[in-house]
């Protein structure tokens, strides 16, 4: 495996009593559209913001969110990627609570966590800045509380005591109550503001709180449901998304891969919360978009990349050969180089239509089939979805999205869905298939709105909560043969903070 990071955080404890977290040195790319005055507390928040870096990561928080899921695998291909199988861990359930990917997710979330608490606590705040600063807290407690099932919560009234351990539903009330009440002192979305907390931006976050809100909700005892959505968050969900669809601000953007481009930050129309990047300044800014397509593109091709992950055949064969989404080709990056957007499957090609081959001299044919355990370097279907910049490979201009409007979409699809007005749902998601260039579909089942939600979000990071909430989590899918146990719907609790910090409990199962 190529140039994994190693992301060394400060335990929470750490950050939330000794204030470990400096900002004299941060670098203001990540919020150079924005204007700000160079302020303590301004820099305490370009911090806060800076931290959402740690999503672009192919380990920890993405990662988590990924290799379970049905979508993703990381085998290991002789010497590259063993990494004492972290990788096939994450597919196969077989975590634990001193896992690498499970800690540094954990810490990376409390850290932006910790990071916008200073901004609240701070005196000098302005009511936006606190504002702000809610909304991310709530941001990075949406992530902790979908991924942990728990969540370290700091009382800025007793800054000497430990954090609390919110439950599942604490945390989710306190997600929605600091949200509404943050919305009215944000900005309203507009062109330039993607990379800030808007109204729009709490709009979809609430949205995405009350779809999940029955799996928040459920006995931490029996966290994979049968899970009972209630009529009224079902409502709300609908509610929030119309307040998004009906600003009149964004549309289906008609070339799909136009919203991972390079320039996505002009040729998208559906962009609501993203890390804004600069060519040549996103390593800068603690963001890493080139890591989308090192982690699974090959040696051979340009660009070049670590030869890692892959889709699973399965979920690519959901896909319509018509549908728009599994692949195209993009100028300025097929017609120099030769690699497609989406998915890459079969015979290779470089520049000028040359047929490619791995380092052995064999024709680089990616395989549908995968052995996780013991890969050659053609095994794999692999997945481009952001757009490299043959320019600048390495610190390319692409936003990295966070809430797009497809997704406010198909929310507000599943929440008709669930409150049982099924045809509102189907005109919803026909009108995005067409959009996709596939043909609509007849009726509208629970099976039917989940594959849709992993046709267009796919590598988004939202799958593992999506198949969650659909129930499909723990079934048995490429390279993982067997039923996972309940449990398995939340991480553990890493054992560092269980040692630091009595109020933290571990979950049921581990």
């Amino acid at each position: 495996m190529k140039n994994i990071r190693k992301i060394l955080i400060p335990s929470l404890i750490t950050v939330l009593m000794t204030g470990t977290i400096g900002c004299s040195s941060l670098d203001d790319a990540v919020l150079d559209r924005t204007d700000r005055s160079n302020t303590a507390v301004d820099l305490l928040l370009k911090a806060t913001y800076q931290s959402l870096g740690t999503f672009t990561d192919q380990a920890a928080i993405y990662a988590l969110t990924e290799h379970p899921s049905d979508e993703m695998q990381g085998p290991t291909r002789g010497a590259d990627w063993d990494d004492n199988g972290r990788w096939r861990n994450l597919h196969t359930h077989t975590w634990t609570n001193q896992s690498d990917d499970v800690l540094n997710a954990w810490n990376n979330l409390n850290k932006g966590h910790a990071l916008a608490n200073e901004v609240i606590a701070d005196t000098r705040s302005t009511k936006k800045q606190v504002a702000e600063a809610k909304y991310l807290r709530a941001f990075y407690m949406f992530y902790t509380v979908d991924i942990f099932g728990k969540v370290a919560f700091k009382d800025l009234a007793k800054p000497n005591d430990l954090p609390l351990a919110l439950t599942r539903t604490q945390a989710t009330d306190q997600i929605i109550a600091d949200l509404k009440a943050v919305i009215g002192d944000l900005d309203n979305a507009s062109a330039t503001n993607t990379g800030l907390a808007t109204k729009e931006a709490v709009s979809f976050l609430l949205a995405k709180v009350y779809l999940n809100k029955a799996v928040f909700a459920q006995d931490p005892t029996k966290p994979a449901g049968p899970f009972t959505f209630a009529k009224a968050d079902m409502d709300a969900v609908v509610t929030y998304a119309d307040a998004i669809i009906n600003s009149g601000k964004y549309s289906l953007t008609a070339n799909y891969f136009d919203n991972f481009h390079p320039d996505n930050s002009t040729k998208s129309k559906e962009l609501i919360f993203v890390i804004p990047n600069e060519k040549g300044a996103s390593l800068l800014n603690n963001s890493s978009v080139r890591n989308r397509y090192y982690m699974t593109s090959h040696y051979s091709t340009i660009p070049s990349g670590w030869n890692g992950f892959t889709t699973l055949a399965d979920f690519y064969n959901s896909f319509d050969q018509k549908d728009s989404r599994a692949g195209a080709a993009i100028p300025g990056l097929t017609d120099k180089g030769g690699v497609r957007a989406g998915f890459l499957v079969g015979q290779q090609y470089g520049l000028n239509g040359v047929t490619l081959l791995d380092r052995e001299g064999k024709p680089l044919v990616f395989t549908p089939e995968v052995d996780l355990k013991n890969a050659n370097e053609r095994a794999g279907i692999r997945v481009i979805k952001y757009t490299p910049d043959i320019t600048d490979i390495d610190s390319p201009a692409n936003d990295y999205v966070f809430f797009r409007y497809a997704d406010v979409l198909l929310m507000k699809a599943e929440a008709l869905f669930r409150g049982g007005n099924t045809s509102g749902a189907l005109t919803i998601v026909n009108s995005l298939r067409t959009t996709r260039g596939v043909d609509p579909l007849a009726t509208l089942t629970e099976a039917s709105l989940l594959a849709e939600r992993g046709r267009e979000m796919y590598w988004e990071g939202w799958r593992r909560n999506d198949q969650i909430r659909f129930g499909k989590f723990l079934a048995p899918v490429d390279n993982r043969t067997a039923t996972s146990p309940d449990y398995r719907v939340v991480f553990p609790i890493p054992q560092r903070e269980l040692e630091v910090n009595p109020n933290l409990t571990q979950n049921f199962g581990y």
